[in-house]
């Protein structure tokens, strides 16, 4: 038969055993919320951002010459406050008329790539899987879906401005 002083020393092993067992969980939890909470936060963000359309000034209407595109900067809709540089965004404007202007987003409409525009064959090419749009923004070739974005424009007094998204809407119909 055992004596008394081992069952309580027992008792206080398996105690103090379970007591540091659930310490352990439960520091490791309270470690795996911190790290988590980041994480969290960036995935609810779009969500829970007001990320409205805003108009941006792009430059005077008398800077662009009829019938010629060309790459214009402007601030994205909802940039964060650390994008710094990443924060710009672009776009292409073409004059078609006296008073007629259109704008196509820098962004290829098949995985988003930059496309550049080329004066002579008058194409906006993506390097990148061989898409090509026609100057009206159109699909051309390639695997793009559709042609590529385009932008709401207007003349606001002597300035030409388009509406921009946070993240431009895939219209199916355009």
């Amino acid at each position: 038969m055992g004596c008394e002083c081992e069952k309580n020393e027992t008792k206080e092993t398996l105690s103090r055993r379970n007591f540091l067992s659930k310490f352990s969980v439960g520091i490791g939890a309270l470690i795996g919320a911190v790290l988590a909470f980041p994480l969290i936060i960036a995935m609810l963000d779009p969500v829970t951002r007001n990320t409205g359309k805003k108009w941006r000034q792009i430059g005077l209407a008398s800077n662009f010459e009829v019938g010629k595109t060309q790459l214009v900067t402007f601030k994205n809709a909802s940039p964060y406050k650390w994008s710094g540089k990443i924060a710009q965004s672009a776009a292409y404007i073409r004059r078609v008329e006296n008073d007629e202007f259109v704008a196509f987003s820098v962004n290829c409409s098949h995985l988003g790539c930059p496309v550049r525009w080329e004066e002579k064959p008058e194409l906006f090419m993506c390097p990148c899987h061989g898409g090509v749009y026609y100057k009206d923004g159109s699909r051309a070739a390639g695997p793009p879906p559709r042609g590529l974005y385009k932008y709401p424009v207007r003349i606001s007094g002597e300035h030409l401005e388009i509406q921009t998204d946070a993240i431009p809407i895939t219209d199916i119909t355009a």
